[in-house]
């Protein structure tokens, strides 16, 4: 296996900063993923690691070892691109043993490895075919099978399922997810879409305009978002973003935005924040919850409801503020009707009004 370091990487295309001071440790056998939006520089940082993409300064090391500027072919990875990009003259044989065909491997050993990653990813019925004769789940099954063939210690995906349907996708993400508890070896994979991140990664780096937001695991980057950026990237329906203060009111923290208030002194380390403090409470949907009697229960004018499938996203003003929030499809939520809810405060966020960072 491998370790990735990366030490104070600096990335640029002309005078344009891509990549800025980027300090970075990858594990042996730990899967990372790269997280932002388009332009936010995850892919250029792949790139740099792979040896596409030249630094403007800092190190890469793989197991302590410099290779900031090795040749690609001499890195020991395997690299598995968005497009698939195989040879459509070649069968699924010829696109797997190709590289291996060129280096001049024993036909015997290139034989031995085709037929290991093609049972492994269950392509084997797949061997004569053309990449034409493939749906897209397939022909990026080969393109993964390829890479695994060179034997690599380290990984790299650059968004390896985007071309894909909802279904497909689904399904190459536990396929890939398998195969990393197989091979226990080190990958790196970049991609823009939350839900392959939160369900793959044994961590999560949330990347905005080529610095590093937070790197944490999953569950922490979820509940605990680092800064008002990554609480918004983060979630599907999306966080809830009220600006108000924070004030005392006799003994209890009252969150104040115009007419609403939120008894908020039952949130961690609530007593920290000075009274008076501006900031910008952040609450999921699944976190206003539908209520049974609660007497802290608070209610709210519904405007719109979304049908999920399985649940019910409902938008509904409270004292002003619109928020949305989950139901069930069996709570009685209706447009136009007034709904009761309570609030998880221990599960909210609140964040600085000028930094956007996580109090």
């Amino acid at each position: 296996m491998s370790s990735v370091s990366l030490q104070n990487l600096e990335i640029s295309y002309g005078n344009v900063p891509i990549v800025k001071n980027l300090d970075l440790t990858i594990e042996d056998g730990e899967f990372l993923v790269l997280l932002g939006p388009s332009g936010c520089g995850k892919s250029t940082l792949l790139s740099a690691i792979g040896g596409l993409a030249d630094v403007s300064g800092g190190r890469i090391l793989f197991n302590d070892k410099d290779v900031t500027w090795t040749d690609p072919k001499d890195r020991g990875i395997g690299m598995v691109f968005q497009s698939y990009a195989l040879y459509p003259t070649m069968s699924v044989e010829r696109n797997l043993s190709f590289g291996l065909r060129i280096a001049g491997i024993d036909r015997a050993i290139i034989e031995k490895k085709v037929k290991w990653a093609a049972d492994l990813l269950q392509i084997t019925h797949l061997l004569d075919r053309k990449p034409s004769a493939l749906s897209g789940g397939q022909r990026q099954r080969v393109a993964i099978g390829r890479a695994l063939v060179r034997d690599a210690d380290i990984f790299l995906f650059d968004e390896p399922l985007s071309n894909l349907d909802a279904k497909l996708r689904a399904e190459l993400r536990l396929e890939i997810k398998k195969l990393h508890k197989t091979l226990k070896s080190t990958m790196i994979y970049v991609t823009h879409d939350q839900i392959e991140a939160l369900t793959l990664a044994d961590r999560i780096a949330v990347m905005k305009d080529g610095i590093i937001q937070q790197l944490d695991t999953p569950l922490n980057v979820y509940n605990k978002p680092a800064n008002e950026f990554v609480g918004s990237f983060l979630g599907s329906p999306a966080m809830n973003k009220v600006e108000g203060k924070i004030v005392a009111d006799g003994d209890r923290l009252v969150f104040v935005a115009g007419d609403f208030r939120l008894d908020v002194s039952r949130y961690p380390f609530a007593q920290k924040i000075e009274s008076g403090r501006p900031a910008v409470l952040g609450l999921r949907p699944e976190h206003i919850l539908p209520a049974k009697g609660e007497a802290q229960a608070i209610e709210g004018k519904v405007s719109l409801i979304e049908p999920m499938g399985s649940s019910i996203l409902a938008w509904s003003t409270f004292d002003g503020i619109s928020l949305s929030h989950l139901v069930g499809q069996d709570d009685g939520c209706e447009a136009d009707s007034t709904f009761p809810v309570t609030i998880d405060i221990q599960k909210a966020s609140f964040f600085d009004v000028g930094t956007g960072w996580r109090l």
